[in-house]
């Protein structure tokens, strides 16, 4: 066999598991970005769809808000949902938590937050986007 002919093999060879190497990938990537969610997913419960869905709602509110060019009103809209976010957040520590402290600051989150909505509400109620 020429050298020429074994070099042409050898090409041959190389593309053929390069070929099977990159037919592979893509099943690889798929399977470990499904690792990769469950992972990412780490300990599921009550508390941890809870924190998902308080955020999802947030998130949902917040974009949905027509702006107006206003940037008080705008602003002032889109913290209300916010701090929302965070109210509900605060909630289901409360309800899963265990250490007294950061249970402590979740009742005050609620509070700041549920004060500051009042105070946002009222303020646009006085201030109308125009």
């Amino acid at each position: 066999m020429t050298l020429a002919k074994k070099i042409v093999l050898l090409l041959m060879a190389a593309g053929m598991l390069l070929a099977v190497f990159l037919e592979s990938v893509p099943a690889q990537s798929e399977e470990m970005k499904h690792d990769m969610s469950t992972m990412a997913m780490g300990a599921s419960g009550a508390s941890t769809e809870g924190y998902k869905a308080a955020m999802d709602k947030m998130h949902a509110d917040m974009m949905a808000q027509e702006y107006t060019g206003n940037a008080d009103v705008d602003f002032v809209r889109g913290m209300i949902p916010h701090h929302q976010g965070a109210i509900d957040m605060a909630k289901v520590e409360l309800a899963n938590g265990k250490d007294p402290e950061i249970r402590k600051l979740a009742e005050a989150v609620i509070a700041a937050q549920e004060a500051e909505i009042k105070q946002m509400q009222e303020w646009l109620a006085a201030h109308p986007a125009k």
